[in-house]
């Protein structure tokens, strides 16, 4: 089960899609939203190895998803995890993260006057 989590963990984007949903229920189009430089496709990849590793609940509501973290399932992991997201050096370090783990094309920047 740890190498599992631990593997779930590894990605920042599975970090942050778990940090969305860690107080409440988010639907998949939602965490979409919050993440715009990612597919759809891609977050419904992610949610489900979340979802496998057993860091996620699933309620279906109509044709929507509802996410949300288990909490209890991180064991030890949950502090780290807590201490992390609370810390200001957190967007930059995800921000940093996600960057050097983007694929394609590097995003079009407008140049600065």
């Amino acid at each position: 089960m740890t190498s599992v989590l631990l593997d779930a963990l590894h990605s920042p984007r599975r970090r942050e899609l778990l940090r969305l949903c860690w107080d409440a229920p988010m639907a998949a189009g939602d965490l979409h939203r919050a993440l715009p430089d990612v597919t759809f496709g891609a977050i419904s990849q992610q949610l489900r190895r979340l979802r496998d590793a057993g860091l996620v609940d699933v309620q279906c509501r109509g044709r929507r998803r509802l996410y949300r973290a288990r909490r209890a399932a991180l064991g030890p992991f949950r502090r780290w995890l807590q201490a992390s997201w609370d810390d200001a050096l957190y967007r930059l370090t995800l921000a940093a993260e996600l960057e050097a783990a983007r694929r394609g094309p590097a995003p079009d920047h407008p140049a600065s006057p």
